[in-house]
């Protein structure tokens, strides 16, 4: 078979060069030339597969993003065709889960404060959602969680997401990013609905750009600097708005789930999919794709302020770094001078195909004298010496 996979797609030589040829592609640029002669096609969610992208083949037999997300697959189409499709989803959830929350205790040490003791509001409780708030009750803060898509079925509790934004000390927003329909993402949080938001909210974007109404909130940071921002995705990527870029306090290029684990698990998902379409065993390991644990012996001592865990978690993931370097690029004198989005992005799309240093905190194995304080530890994700 010839498999044609975005570059920027790890481990899939490992996976799935028993399988047939593969043939990695620039997944933003891909033609119906190249796609023209693929039996399967392995994409993220810069690659849109819809009727213009397959036109020349009449041989596809899978299609596969390695993605949470659908909305750059007409899956409509692919379903007429015969072709079958699958995501990933869940896949990259725990490591956008603590993004998040490392990035909530990133501004909490920033500006003198605590994030226990504040209340957070998670719009979207599927996966990644879900991750956010287990690292965020998992250390004892109080979470509200606002989906009218799934309430109805889940036993968990909600409010309404007037509720939550008059409530919430912070907001987190972990949705889909849908068009149409009564519960529609799309500009969800407009110029109105950021002018409502309660006085210094913290205000996190890890799912899709234009959930957020871009240009309003350049408006509304500028008459509102007590928002505090951070911003892992950008309404036209990989043309970020140039002008909002100084005004977040974390900006990265939307690499919130780029853990090693979250892709290691993206494209196995893939990879167990595609052998059940062909009827083949799945004969491959995740485990043997990551590099080992680390180790770190940790008293409870240790541990007694959020400062102490702000440092534990940076010694698995500096947030920092990647927000030094996402301003370095996007922020470059000569392309402000030009005044082009378009200079930077190349840089955009580079540094998310080089990120490739992150681990999760399950990567962090901590030896401990026993104490049962140190639980929520390992409640949030850190692995344990016979656990």
């Amino acid at each position: 078979m010839k498999i044609l996979a975005d570059e920027n797609m790890p481990y899939v030589q490992q996976l799935f060069g028993d399988l047939g040829t593969i043939e990695a592609v620039n997944g933003r640029t891909l033609t119906p030339q190249q796609v023209k002669d693929a039996d399967v096609l392995l994409v993220r969610s810069v690659t849109k597969v819809d009727q213009a992208l397959l036109s020349l083949n009449s041989k596809l037999k899978f299609v596969g993003s390695a993605t949470i997300g659908t909305d750059h697959i007409d899956q409509a189409y692919l379903a007429s065709q015969g072709i079958p499709f699958t995501n990933a989803p869940g896949c990259n959830a725990t490591a956008v889960g603590e993004f998040a929350f490392i990035a909530m205790l990133e501004l909490a040490r920033r500006f003198n404060t605590g994030l226990k003791g504040k209340v957070v509001g998670i719009v979207g409780a599927g996966n990644t959602g879900s991750a956010v708030a287990k690292c965020l009750e998992a250390y004892g803060v109080e979470v509200l969680l606002n989906d009218p898509l799934i309430e109805a079925d889940d036993p968990r509790e909600f409010v309404s997401l007037d509720e939550l934004t008059r409530r919430a000390d912070v907001i987190s927003l972990h949705v889909p990013l849908t068009r149409d329909g009564e519960h529609k993402t799309w500009y969800l949080f407009d110029e109105q609905r950021l002018q409502g938001l309660k006085s210094n909210v913290w205000l996190l974007n890890c799912c899709r750009g234009e959930v957020i109404d871009n240009r309003a909130l350049i408006k509304v940071k500028g008459l509102r600097p007590d928002i505090k921002l951070v911003l892992d995705v950008w309404e036209g990527e990989p043309d970020p708005m140039l002008e909002l870029v100084p005004l977040v306090e974390i900006a990265t290029p939307h690499i919130a789930g780029y853990s090693l684990e979250g892709k290691a698990r993206g494209t196995y998902m893939l990879y167990q999919k595609l052998t059940a379409v062909l009827g083949i065993d799945a004969d491959k390991s995740m485990s043997t794709l990551l590099p080992g644990l680390w180790s770190q012996q940790v008293s409870f001592d240790e541990l007694v302020s959020e400062k102490a865990l702000l440092q534990l978690s940076r010694f698995v993931y500096d947030l920092r770094d990647d927000d030094e370097l996402f301003r370095k690029i996007m922020l470059d004198d000569s392309a402000i001078k030009v005044g082009k989005n378009s200079a930077n992005n190349n840089g955009f799309d580079l540094m998310r195909k080089n990120h490739k240093h992150r681990r999760e905190f399950s990567a962090l194995k901590l030896a401990t004298a026993g104490q049962s304080e140190v639980d929520w530890l390992f409640k949030l994700g850190f692995s344990g010496v016979g656990r």
